[in-house]
C-alpha cells in the first residue's frame, strides 16, 4: 500500500488537515462497509477532490485500504452531449496531469491508431509535478482511437485511447 504522508499541519492549515482526515476516515468506513474493493474512489468537497486507486496485484484487505490517494483542485463534471466512447478496452490516465503520445518533442509518438500492442506496452505518458508516469496499454489488440491530443491535460481515470482486444 502506497500512500502520501503530509508534514505536520501549521496552524493556518489545520482545519484543512482536520477536513482531509474527516474524508479519509469517512471514506475509510464507506469502503468497510461494501464487503468488496472497488477499482477506484473519488470524493469531492467543494473545491477539493481525493481519488484513491487499488492496483491489480493487490491482494483485497478486510478493510479495503487504498494503493494511492491524490488530492487535486476543483474537478468540472463531465457535460452530457459527450460522445459515445467505442467499444473496446480502455486505457485510462493513471493520475491527473498532462498526456504525452511520445517520448520527446518531435519524437515519433508511441503509438497511432490501426497500431497493433501488446499488453505492457507503452503507448504514452502522463506528467504529473515534473514525474514521467508510463501510460502501458492493457490488453493486445489494435488501437481504434485516440481521445486526447498531445499536451492536453488529463483527470484521472480519463480515457485516453482505446483498443480493440478482437483485432489482436
Amino acid at each position: 500500500m502506497t500512500s502520501l504522508i503530509e508534514p505536520a499541519p501549521t496552524d493556518s492549515t489545520a482545519p484543512l488537515a482536520e477536513a482531509l482526515d474527516e474524508v479519509r476516515r469517512s471514506a475509510q468506513s464507506l469502503l468497510a462497509d461494501l464487503g468488496h474493493r472497488p477499482r477506484a474512489l473519488r470524493i469531492r468537497a467543494g473545491d477539493v477532490v481525493v481519488e484513491m486507486e487499488w492496483t491489480a496485484q493487490e491482494a483485497a484487505p478486510a478493510a479495503p485500504a487504498p494503493a494511492t490517494t491524490t488530492v487535486a483542485a476543483p474537478v468540472e463534471t463531465p457535460a452530457s452531449d459527450e460522445p459515445a466512447l467505442p467499444p473496446g478496452v480502455g486505457v485510462c490516465a493513471p493520475i491527473v496531469g498532462t498526456f504525452y503520445r511520445a517520448p520527446e518533442p518531435g519524437a515519433t509518438p508511441f503509438v497511432a491508431e490501426g497500431d497493433q500492442v501488446r499488453r505492457g506496452q507503452q503507448v504514452g505518458i502522463v506528467e504529473a509535478m515534473k514525474l514521467m508516469i508510463p501510460v502501458e496499454s492493457d490488453a493486445d489488440g489494435r488501437i481504434v482511437a485516440l481521445h486526447v491530443a498531445d499536451g492536453a491535460a488529463v483527470e484521472f481515470g480519463e480515457r485516453l485511447l482505446t483498443i480493440d482486444p478482437q483485432a489482436g
